[in-house]
């Protein structure tokens, strides 16, 4: 799997991912809603004032056919004509202005309430004055619009109504002049009367709507309340603006943790550990146990928990991986061949450079050695190394020299190295020593021999490997090993780490048990100079060997301080 491309994320990532980047979203959410305020300072006002206006029936309203309002007056029509030209050029004019009317109409609009015959006429303007008098003049232009329009429609209707009168009493005159030239017996006589009593009829009944018409009172309408002055502006809306900043800038911080999640290759949480480098976790020091230096977690705490439940499985694991009964077959001189149990060896490395590894090591070696089981703890982290990470022997409580590299490079013998522990007296430690030499000394025959050696002396030899980016050392002491464990530090070690290191392990065929994270440790920024011990005698040394390490006879450890001799050489 690739580091770089996770796998599928559900729900708990998404809010994992902002709960971890909250700052981001936050951030942005701020800059949204300011820039949302400044951009709000710039935009120019609108105000609108609204005029409402009763509208009446007239001689020459008319309803449309499936017109949305069904009373006298088709309200959606009188909408229309609000916004008209003519109604327009009468608004400019009661306005003083030389704006063109089809721009002053663009800026008025007309609502109808419903069930009314009322209109709402409202009119937007940079200023509040200006919103007022225009909302107005345009309501009185249209009330003047429509008072002409009915007047103009009365005044037809009298026109048509007296010339159909003049031409009546044309035609009642020329049956009066036939009748008075007919004799009482004349047989045409009594249709010329029919006649003159229709067409008096009908001049009686004109007459009748003339005078109507004549005495009507025209009302097209009027203002029920008049524009006021507004007090505050419609656009832009304030609150609109910051609410719409805040989403859009929720958005983008989203989106940016979103990208910065995908970039980001530093260890965050521990279940990205096994979706995104395919190594299983097998403990997490997270919540009240707070990692420290100076000692060693203590039995009962809660980190201490942790690394006991970490023992139980590891115990598990490797068992599982090499069988109980396995035994190292030794030549010894002129003695016949001797079997010895093996002990099971765990090298612990960094996949990152820092003290994880050093932290692990030294906490699942105190948790062994406090069942009873005979362990002894190797710091193969060399000085040149060990800048900016904390030292062994200070967690278990040793003496910092002589170490490992003092026993590779013959300075002082095994026995004399090794060191039981203050505070666990079943936990003896092999510390990194204060020998600063060339590189490749844990890659040297003399260090597999210790190893071989220490492993038929104890029941679980850990090593504390260098970092698996540092060099190729954590490497070859896995090759010596019957099993890995990498230890992970959150938000220092990346993806790509993990992923070369359990890499490293695997080729070289040792069984990774998987990894134990770390919150972030704070690095020391020096370690405490050591003085090289001297170089004892070897009468003094094999004294030692008796004194402290009883189970290894003379004749093994002049092979031993031998072999180590040839690989320092």
């Amino acid at each position: 799997m690739d580091a770089a491309h996770p796998g599928s994320m559900d729900l708990s990532d998404y809010l994992g991912l902002v709960r971890r980047h909250w700052w981001v979203v936050l951030l942005l959410t701020a800059v949204g809603v300011a820039g949302a305020a400044a951009v709000t300072r710039t935009l120019p006002r609108e105000y609108v004032s609204s005029t409402s206006v009763l509208v009446q029936p007239s001689g020459g309203d008319a309803n449309a056919a499936g017109g949305r309002t069904k009373g006298e007056i088709n309200l959606d029509t009188e909408a229309q004509l609000v916004r008209s030209t003519q109604v327009a050029t009468t608004a400019a004019e009661l306005l003083r202005t030389h704006v063109d009317p089809r721009n002053l109409s663009r800026s008025v609009s007309v609502e109808v309430p419903p069930n009314t015959t009322v209109l709402q006429i409202k009119y937007a303007a940079r200023t509040p004055e200006l919103a007022q008098a225009g909302s107005h003049a345009f309501a009185e232009a249209y009330l003047r619009s429509r008072d002409a329009n009915a007047h103009y429609d009365l005044d037809s209707q009298i026109k048509a109504l007296n010339a159909k009168l003049k031409q009546l009493s044309t035609q009642l005159g020329q049956v009066i002049v036939k009748l008075g030239k007919q004799s009482g017996d004349a047989p045409n006589r009594p249709t010329l009367d029919s006649q003159r009593a229709t067409l008096q009829a009908q001049i009686n009944q004109l007459n009748g709507k003339l005078n109507g018409l004549s005495t009507t009172a025209v009302s097209a309408g009027r203002i029920i309340s008049d524009a006021g002055l507004p007090n505050r502006p419609r656009k832009p809306d304030l609150k609109i603006n910051l609410a719409g900043g805040a989403v859009l800038g929720a958005l983008l911080g989203l989106l940016a943790a979103a990208l910065r999640h995908r970039l980001d290759r530093r260890v965050r949480r521990a279940g990205d550990v096994w979706r995104r480098a395919d190594v299983p976790v097998l403990a997490e020091v997270t919540g009240r146990a707070k990692p420290r230096l100076d000692d060693v977690f203590p039995p009962y705490g809660s980190g201490g928990r942790i690394f006991n439940r970490l023992r139980n499985e590891v115990v598990a694991a490797i068992s599982a991986v090499v069988p109980a009964g396995e035994r190292l077959r030794e030549p010894s001189g002129t003695q016949p061949a001797a079997e010895t149990a093996l002990g099971r060896a765990v090298v612990v490395t960094g996949a990152s450079r820092g003290p994880s590894a050093t932290l692990v090591a030294a906490n699942l070696a105190t948790a062994l050695a406090r069942t009873g089981s005979e362990v002894v703890l190797v710091g193969a982290h060399l000085p040149d190394l060990l800048v900016g990470v904390a030292p062994l022997a200070g967690l278990v409580g040793v003496q910092p020299t002589p170490g490992l590299s003092d026993v590779i490079c013959g300075r002082v013998a095994l026995s004399t190295a090794l060191q039981r522990a203050p505070r666990t007296p079943h936990l003896r430690v092999l510390a990194t020593g204060a020998t600063a030499s060339a590189a490749g000394l844990l890659q040297s025959q003399a260090l597999r021999d210790i190893v071989a050696h220490l492993r038929t002396q104890c029941d679980y030899l850990i090593i504390e490997a260098p970092s698996a980016e540092a060099s190729a050392d954590a490497q070859s002491l896995a090759g010596v090993a019957d099993a890995a464990i990498v230890a992970i530090e959150l938000r220092r070690t990346r993806y790509p780490q993990v992923l070369d290191a359990a890499e490293q392990l695997r080729r070289v065929g040792t069984v990774l048990l998987g990894a134990v994270v770390v919150p972030r440790l704070k690095v020391p920024t020096s370690v405490p100079a050591v003085a090289p011990a001297p170089r004892p005698t070897p009468s003094a040394a094999l004294v030692e060997d008796t004194q402290h390490f009883e189970r290894i006879d003379e004749t093994k450890l002049a092979e031993l301080d031998a072999a180590a001799g040839q690989g320092a050489a």
